[in-house]
């Protein structure tokens, strides 16, 4: 099988989840091509898009096809192992296990804060209106799970790991739309906002 990838994500550069690919692309210092595709355009539907799913992110290998974020890290992290190339995912299976919980946490939970403040406020126009009681529940459930578990460092462990991505833009959708977190929540929002392969994405034109 060829090791030349190609990433596909969508063409307004809004989708969490393709930013995660992203990451761990750049995480992994893989070579590869990056691909738009215009949602509004029903572009993952066209014959030469060929994830089953016909969703973005989608990864591209010689003929194999993959989407969904959190199988293309996973794809990324067996095929491409530590040592050789850097870890996407904790060297301790507790930890391991931890970071797996917490990306399947944020893509399954906390809707009304997901749909109060959506990605398109991280990279557009910020909210204008303030949460519902509901968000705010949420946030606070969001809130009181990773601030002990996080404490003082800028990273979920001790080292980064890919799961630091999911768990910043949550933190980043309350945070860029001016509502409060606690200081050291924001202080890791912002390192991990910051992180060179995050940044690359954010400065992507849209």
């Amino acid at each position: 099988m060829t090791t030349e990838l190609t990433l596909y994500v969508d063409s307004k550069f809004i989708s969490p989840w393709a930013l995660t690919a992203f990451v761990a692309l750049e995480e992994k210092q893989l070579p590869y091509a990056l691909e738009l595709r215009d949602l509004d355009k029903k572009e993952t539907f066209l014959p030469d898009f060929g994830a089953r799913t016909q969703r973005v992110p989608a990864l591209k290998r010689g003929d194999f096809w993959l989407a969904e974020s959190t199988a293309i890290a996973e794809y990324l992290a067996e095929n491409f192992p530590f040592p050789k190339h850097p870890r996407l995912f904790p060297e301790n299976l507790d930890q391991r296990g931890t970071c797996r919980e917490l990306q399947a946490w944020v893509r399954s939970d906390l809707m009304p804060l997901r749909q109060e403040r959506p990605t398109t406020t991280l990279w557009g126009p910020r909210a204008t209106t303030p949460l519902s009681e509901a968000a705010k529940a949420a946030a606070m459930r969001l809130i009181n799970v990773l601030a002990p578990l996080i404490g003082e460092r800028t990273t979920l462990f001790d080292a980064w790991c890919i799961a630091d991505v999911d768990v910043a833009v949550m933190l980043q959708r309350l945070n860029l739309n001016g509502d409060e977190l606690p200081v050291n929540l924001k202080r890791y929002a912002e390192a991990n906002w910051n992180r060179p392969s995050v940044a690359k994405w954010n400065a992507m034109q849209r």
